[in-house]
């Protein structure tokens, strides 16, 4: 059977990316819709600095990306990025539980970005 893809040596540093709660909770999120900081702030209860250094990390990988508008920052997952098929894969294994849903539909609802 032969595989198409990204190699294992590529995949690594995308994997330990996921190995980290919050940014797989991000990566969540983002595989949902789009969002700003604000509501990544907000549903994962951390402060704005500490999810912007994870939001870096991921960027830096290239498996999200951020969109400008006006003055807010959008992120969104990087669907053109050599590494999104691994990143969806994953991301659909992953059941999201109820509480987390409510709470990304919450602040979607109250957030003014």
């Amino acid at each position: 059977m032969e595989r198409t893809g990204v190699s294992a040596r590529e995949a690594v540093p995308v994997l330990k990316l996921f190995g980290d709660r919050t940014r797989l909770s991000i990566a969540l999120m983002l595989y949902q819709r789009e969002c700003c900081v604000c509501e990544m702030v907000d549903v994962l209860d951390m402060s704005q600095p500490a999810v912007s250094q994870h939001l870096r990390k991921l960027r830096d990988a290239k498996v999200i990306v951020e969109d400008r508008r006006g003055q807010w920052v959008y992120y969104r997952l990087n669907r053109k990025s050599e590494f999104f098929s691994l990143v969806e894969h994953i991301l659909e294994s992953i059941s999201v539980q109820e509480t987390f849903k409510q709470k990304m539909d919450n602040s979607k609802n109250q957030n003014q970005c």
